[in-house]
């Protein structure tokens, strides 16, 4: 295992599609250097007792922003929703909701460096968590060395026609990948916070599943399915597997191939009744992959921690790079919840620059 060093998950360790990119340079520089923005499909009425905020904030967590805001106006943070948690070394745009009385003017928003209201509009209900389909990412490399044009072109059109591997990106590690200690010693049995807890429970989970998906690189295994595998509908979380299917082998190869369905790889936990299973070829690599994770396998069950299915492959749209001197700007849509890291990997080799000097 590479990519598990003691106490500390190695992210670049996990394998690439083909070999690693030649080219290398430096990732979010500066904030301005990683920007996203969520795409959200809901049609604001502009009447009703919620205000949807579209804000932007920059080098703020989420919940920074939310406390930050609620400070400003006088409302009680627990009372602003958000659809998702964007990194905080970015410039991210997304939306925020909380009510307020219908014949009540609205307060002054803050307006700073850090966080500026954009927009405000009612809506008859409140943001919740997930609401957002998707995210657009405009992403500068600086100081790119080594990029040698024609590989690159062919990486880029590889990951137009393919995705990428669904790994979940370093964030998921916590600062030097040290979020799997957490792990470690809640299923030795010590006693966390609520929120450490929960975090080394998202982290133990993350690596067994980037530990599958890796094997099923090194095994020539991705993206096209391995016999028994279990298949997620596009665009749902709906899984079936192949064995519980009359659809031919050859009908669900040209399916994936479409992009239509997509094998999984699992999210171990406690299994619930009917809970759907690889068999053949794919279980037996997953069963090898999860033999060597018993502490964490037993240990997810135990806190409740349900079992779910995570796709392997990872698409992506609207995908754009251009080179300007020495840095390369990289522009691309996932869907809500993927990591831009995991696309970043496969064309050029960032350091990240995140919360260094």
């Amino acid at each position: 295992m590479d990519y598990l060093n003691g106490d500390a998950v190695d992210v670049a360790a996990f394998a690439h599609v083909e070999s690693g990119p030649s080219a290398s340079g430096r990732l979010r520089a500066t904030p301005a250097d990683f920007r996203v923005e969520e795409i959200c499909d809901v049609e604001l009425s502009g009447e009703g007792e919620h205000v949807w905020l579209w804000v932007e904030k920059t080098g703020l967590t989420t919940p920074q922003a939310v406390e930050r805001l609620a400070a400003a106006i006088g409302v009680a943070a627990r009372n602003i929703g958000y659809s998702g948690l964007k990194d905080r070394h970015a410039v991210t745009r997304q939306w925020l909701s909380l009510t307020w009385p219908i014949k009540q003017a609205l307060p002054a928003w803050p307006a700073d460096d850090d966080l500026r209201v954009l927009e405000a509009r009612r809506h008859g209900r409140k943001l919740r968590r997930g609401t957002h389909r998707a995210n657009r990412f405009d992403i500068v490399v600086r100081q790119v060395d080594g990029l040698d044009a024609t590989a690159f072109a062919a990486r880029v059109a590889r990951v137009r026609r393919d995705g990428v591997p669904n790994y979940f990106g370093p964030q998921r590690f916590g600062h030097g990948g040290r979020n799997i200690e957490l792990s470690q010693a809640l299923f030795s049995g010590r006693r966390l916070s609520r929120g450490r807890r929960s975090f080394a429970l998202s982290a133990a989970r993350s690596l067994i599943f980037n530990a599958v998906l890796d094997a099923r690189l090194r095994a020539g295994a991705w993206p096209g399915p391995l016999t028994g595998d279990v298949f997620m509908l596009a665009g749902s979380h709906s899984v079936f597997a192949a064995a519980d299917t009359e659809e031919s082998w050859d009908s669900l190869i040209a399916r994936a191939a479409r992009g239509d369905i997509e094998p999984t790889g699992p999210m171990p936990g406690r299994r619930r009744d009917g809970a759907v299973s690889p068999s053949d070829a794919a279980a037996e690599m997953e069963n090898r992959v999860l033999a060597g994770f018993p502490d964490f396998c037993d240990g997810l069950a135990q806190f409740g921690v349900d079992a779910e299915r995570r796709a392997l492959r990872l698409p992506l749209t609207g995908l754009e790079t251009t080179v300007e001197g020495d840095d390369m700007r990289l522009s691309f849509t996932l869907s809500a919840g993927a990591f831009a890291t995991s696309v970043i990997r496969e064309l050029v080799r960032a350091e990240d620059m995140a919360g260094r000097g």
